[in-house]
């Protein structure tokens, strides 16, 4: 028999209607009360987080949600984890670098409409979370609509559809329906040994460029972050006619601000070497994200400074794949 352990975290899947809007408010235990028994051969216990919408959920929130994983990961044999949809990406991200090489699944789920309203996606989106954890599968997936998504590979797309979040760049773990889980690419079984570590510097910054921005910006940017990620154009090139956007990002790296460059564009990932544009920035120091999501950079570069503050070593980190976060 499974032993599960339910996180609870707030989230839509836990609001109701207040004065000023929806707001989280159901407790655990409430929560899986709306849920009916499974034919699975299971067991689940329930513990309340924190009770926020996700949007105002911080990385200090995911080190809580990663310590609790910790310290109950050898009582249970899975968890599942309720979010608000709003930021859920950013967290099963960085869940999939604070635990890595779980041997036991760590899955992720909410809704686009509360629980205690009539017509919701929150019963079937706890439900398959659950079905899910009972496979015994390692590692941090996003269980949504039906669909596994790896970690480090969910992006919410939609606002109010069901099928809020798709797997960007890589395919879906498994689909889940009435007749079970069909698997959609072979998970290989973990072979080293479950690390934890929550070392984080949240001293980020995402930056999307546009047409017309000012390169005087990035002097107010030394000395107030230490890690910036840059969303530029199409394969990654940066600006340096008229407004020169790529002098300030070398001078930059060059003061030792870490720099990650990746795209706007959401299939595909950047590649630098194509363009002139992109070619120019400072391939020793710049970083590149290649087909990683940003919902992965923004906390693998939070993550990465938490490990050493040596641009060479953070370089190395970053472009190092965990958890299938960059497909070389």
């Amino acid at each position: 028999m499974k032993k599960l352990l339910l996180l609870t975290t707030g989230g839509t899947i836990a609001s109701v209607e207040g004065e000023n809007g929806l707001s989280p408010a159901v407790k655990a235990d409430e929560l899986l009360s709306y849920v009916s028994e499974l034919d699975n051969d299971y067991t689940m216990e329930t513990k309340s987080l924190m009770n926020l919408d996700s949007t105002n959920m911080q990385p200090e929130d995911w080190v809580k949600m990663a310590n609790a994983v910790q310290e109950h990961y050898d009582e249970y044999d899975g968890f599942v984890i309720t979010h608000g949809t709003d930021t859920m990406a950013y967290t099963s991200a960085a869940l999939s670098y604070m635990l890595q090489h779980a041997r036991k699944p760590i899955v992720i789920t909410g809704s686009q409409i509360p629980i205690t309203f009539k017509k919701t996606d929150a019963k079937k989106n706890i439900t398959d979370a659950i079905r899910f954890a009972c496979e015994g599968v390692g590692g941090v997936y996003v269980v949504f609509d039906g669909r596994v998504i790896q970690g480090t590979r969910a992006i919410k797309l939609r606002t109010k559809s069901y099928d809020a979040f798709e797997s960007i760049n890589y395919p879906y773990i498994a689909f889940i329906n009435e007749d079970g889980i069909e698997y959609n690419k072979k998970i290989k079984e973990e072979q080293h040994k479950f690390t934890v570590d929550t070392s984080l510097c949240t001293d980020v910054l995402l930056l999307r460029l546009h047409p017309g921005l000012k390169p005087e910006m990035f002097d107010a940017l030394k000395g107030l972050y230490k890690g910036i990620v840059i969303e530029s154009y199409g394969s990654g090139g940066i600006p340096f006619e008229e407004r020169n956007i790529l002098e300030k990002i070398n001078e930059l790296v060059e003061s030792g601000v870490v720099v990650v460059i990746t795209t706007q564009c959401l299939e595909e990932g950047e590649d630098m070497s194509i363009y002139e544009v992109g070619r120019r920035v400072n391939q020793d120091l710049i970083i590149r994200s290649r087909n990683m999501n940003t919902e992965a950079i923004v906390p693998k570069l939070m993550w990465a400074l938490g490990q050493s503050p040596d641009l060479h070593e953070v370089k190395r980190i970053m472009e190092t794949p965990v958890a299938d976060d960059v497909v070389l």
